[in-house]
């Protein structure tokens, strides 16, 4: 043990954005029940790369006794990381996973309503997605509706808190959904770029929400972007807690 400088995470502050834990290269941060934690004062080696990163001031750098610094143990923790991401999701085959194409019969958005009854029937919405899974982490980067798709990547509660999510985002695009605060960002950096390299897509546009924690989700795109050398079309739309359009780029 040793009075060294370290991480330290105010948990009362923390909003469990996970900005920090994917700034921090030694893998030292994870988010633990929504909020950010230091898993071993081994990994960590107090140059606070993480510290810039986070949004509301709940990390700081401070001098305590802790273990000493271990590059050797960090190196094999990150290969293990790895490891784990490169292994292929559901392995057991299940067919609900598989890669499918939806086809949809359009018809005149015009509908004529013989009584009062039949509004409610006349006016309900009809699907717009066009393929099959549509989480992240079941996407295959390779299927073939990925092939110079539009692609729209939508964070989980988007879908939820804006009531004409398919019309207005949905159609027309292969869909692929994920949660930045529950899910591992650098997992999601690393499948955009292989949907990047792999399918010549037309355009990216992401949906998120306004919460802090929503921005890991867009960083994933741009830091995809960037590392693939692509020059996309790219569209960001913040949707509000109350379901509201307040960002449209």
């Amino acid at each position: 043990m040793m009075i060294r400088k370290i991480v330290d995470i105010n948990e009362e502050k923390c909003n469990g954005c996970g900005l920090c834990a994917e700034a921090c290269h030694e893998n030292a941060i994870e988010l633990v029940n929504g909020k950010a934690k230091l898993i071993s004062d081994e990994y960590c080696d107090g140059l606070g790369d993480c510290l810039p990163e986070c949004p509301t001031g709940a990390i700081s750098i401070i001098e305590r006794e802790s273990r000493a610094y271990d590059e050797e143990l960090v190196t094999k923790r990150i290969k293990e990381i790895k490891k784990l991401k490169e292994q292929k999701p559901m392995p057991c085959g299940c067919p609900g996973t598989a890669a499918k194409k939806i086809k949809r019969n359009y018809h005149d958005d015009k509908v004529k309503v013989k009584n009062t009854e039949n509004i409610s029937d006349a006016l309900k919405s009809t699907s717009e997605l066009n393929q099959w899974p549509v989480q992240l982490k079941l996407i295959n980067s390779n299927a073939d509706y990925l092939k110079e798709a539009n692609l729209l990547v939508a964070a989980d509660c988007s879908a939820y808190a804006y009531g004409n999510f398919h019309k207005d985002f949905i159609k027309n695009h292969i869909t692929v959904i994920g949660c930045p605060k529950l899910d591992d960002i650098k997992y999601y950096e690393d499948k955009f770029i292989e949907i990047i390299k792999n399918n010549n897509l037309k355009s990216i546009t992401v949906v998120r929400m306004e919460v802090p924690c929503c921005s890991g989700i867009v960083n994933a795109v741009k830091n995809a972007m960037l590392k693939t050398q692509t020059i996309l079309s790219y569209r960001e739309v913040i949707i509000s807690t109350e379901g509201n359009i307040i960002f449209n780029s």
